[in-house]
């Protein structure tokens, strides 16, 4: 029961408001962080990632729990497709890079596809205006490990070349999530095509 009410809780933070995020237009935050692509730790650097095309910088609570598996598993189903708009895409959580080793190497989520950051401080959600929760009372993930990190609020950033927040995704399920983003890329190409 304790498990499932801090899950519910930790659903339910997920899906509040984004009050003070970055809106469209903003200048997003540099940050570099240690980062994991199918389970192989590397340093991500925004502005290396922006000289290739726009990017989808994507918060989320905590790789392996409900909404968090969903998003990642979606992103890596379309990866792809972001492929073919020029986008390239990072997760960032406040897990540690042990757990997005893990986490970017499972087939069921990231599947080798999705790189993940680890901002285990909090300061790159903080920098992009997002609320950043404190650890709580640990619960069981769903392999059954502790979780026992603080949590960003679940929100969508598409940034452009040149450091500008061309949409900021907030308040929908994490599968819409990954559609919001998808059809941003998507025009954004288009604008750039013309």
């Amino acid at each position: 029961m304790k498990r499932t009410l801090l899950g519910l809780a930790l659903s339910m933070a997920a899906a509040m408001p984004v009050l003070a995020a970055l809106l469209a237009g903003s200048m997003a935050p540099e940050f570099s962080a240690q980062a994991s692509l199918a389970g192989k730790a590397f340093d991500y650097v925004l502005t290396d990632a922006l000289k290739k095309g726009p990017v989808v910088v994507y918060f989320y609570p905590s790789a392996f729990t409900g909404g968090c598996n969903i998003e990642a598993h979606t992103f890596s189903v379309h990866k792809a497709d972001f492929d073919a708009a020029g986008a390239s895409i990072i997760g960032v959580s406040l897990d540690s890079i042990d757990r997005l080793n893990a986490f970017s190497a499972d087939p069921q989520y990231c599947a080798g596809k999705i790189a993940v950051a680890s901002d285990a401080d909090g300061m790159i959600a903080k920098s992009y205006g997002l609320k950043v929760e404190s650890a709580g009372e640990p619960f069981k993930d769903t392999r059954g490990n502790l979780v026992t990190h603080g949590f960003a609020e679940r929100t969508t950033f598409i940034v452009t070349a040149d450091h500008r927040v061309y949409a900021m995704i907030g308040e929908m399920a994490p599968a819409a999530h990954v559609e919001a983003a998808l059809k941003a890329v998507r025009q954004l190409a288009k604008a750039h095509a013309k």
